[in-house]
């Protein structure tokens, strides 16, 4: 006599079927990973290998033994999901090894040199007694981006506009397009080389200025802050555009007053990006902005440092050692100009998020 199950009424009968198969337990990554990390410790001890060796012989087994001991529990399906994540796991860890290592190095010998004589006295002095810091290198830096800033914004901004809102599909619109992803990938020496050149045409062979500097790096920043610009341009929904021209109101002020304000949270995100992008450039900087042990205020005549190139002559020359043994006194600030140049780089990018998440449009009802 066999038995049947009945169906509610109005549906047809169906028989339910178990799919289900075995699973790991949610433990089997950290018991594997720490059977790799065993296993690669013992090879290490035994062969001799560094640390770095050591973990990367660790991070190998992990990836081979997590996919097999899968395969003969679960299934093949699940076997190439759980390599795969490996190997994305494996690659972020590979990535972060060395972004750690470069920022526990300047960290470490940086920061014991930060005071306040280092950041408030420069390299000039009339005798030896007197301290020394980059407050000169440090000024510079802050006048020459900003001088980069405000030339390179006005012309990426407007050159965006002109792309999405009046060029459109055009041949000028393609052809500038085009042009500005060659920019992108020119190398900064070039964009040096053109500056250089530029202001010794203007103002002969021995002419040195600031202002040249901040020419090289709005070369370098004009990209950046175009491609941004225009992504965030064409974000702007068509809809607020047919809205504000269906009220009479003319193209130049929809722009102004309804396109660029719902993308401004992007747009200074974008030239804060740019600025963190060419504010540790050193090769322009050396052909036009020159060297200077002295802190020039003035961004249009004289010889101003900044602090990549203050880094890169004190590592070149860093002095004569102490006699009582050590490193020679320009290492020690060019491990401090390093450690400042990344806090303000650091500083611009966080200032760019919240600057971002500020202006971004409120959502919700």
């Amino acid at each position: 006599m066999s038995t049947t199950t009945q169906a509610p009424r109005g549906s047809a009968p169906t028989r339910v079927q178990s799919l289900q198969r075995p699973r790991l337990p949610r433990w089997a990554p950290l018991l594997v990973a720490l059977g790799a990390v065993a296993g690669a410790a013992l090879l290490g001890l035994l062969l001799g290998w560094g640390l770095l060796s050591t973990g990367f012989v660790a991070l190998l087994l992990f990836v081979v033994l997590m996919p097999v001991w899968s395969l003969v529990v679960e299934n093949r399906r699940a076997a190439v999901d759980r390599l795969m994540t490996s190997l994305v796991w494996s690659a972020f860890l590979i990535a972060l090894v060395p972004l750690l290592s470069l920022i526990w190095t300047v960290v470490s010998k940086g920061a014991p040199q930060i005071n306040a004589t280092f950041l408030t006295f420069s390299q000039f002095r009339t005798d030896l007694s007197q301290p020394v810091g980059i407050y000169h290198a440090l000024i510079g830096t802050l006048l020459i981006t900003l001088g980069a800033t405000v030339i390179a914004v006005p012309i990426g901004i407007f050159t965006a506009i002109y792309i999405v809102e009046y060029g459109q599909k055009g041949r000028l619109a393609r052809s500038i397009t085009f042009l500005v992803d060659v920019m992108t990938g020119i190398p900064s020496i070039v964009a040096g080389l053109f500056a250089f050149a530029l202001w010794i045409l203007l103002f002969g062979p021995s002419a040195r200025a600031g202002l040249g500097g901040s020419i090289a790096l709005a070369i370098l920043m004009i990209p950046i802050v175009v491609r941004s610009t225009e992504e965030m341009l064409r974000l702007v929904p068509d809809d607020l555009r047919e809205a504000s021209y269906a009220l009479g109101v003319p193209k130049w002020r929809t722009i102004a007053k309804v396109v660029l304000p719902t993308a401004l949270g992007g747009i200074v995100t974008g030239v804060t990006l740019a600025i963190a992008r060419v504010v540790g450039e050193t090769a322009p900087l050396l052909l036009i902005a020159g060297l200077t042990t002295r802190t020039n205020f003035n961004l249009f005549d004289g010889r101003m440092t900044t602090l990549p190139v203050l880094i890169f002559t004190q590592n070149a020359n860093p002095g004569i050692p102490p006699p009582s043994g050590g490193e020679p006194p320009g290492i020690g600030i060019a491990w401090g100009g390093a450690f400042v140049l990344i806090v303000i780089v650091m500083l611009l990018n966080l200032v760019a998020r919240v600057v971002g998440k500020y202006f971004a449009p409120k959502t919700g009802h």
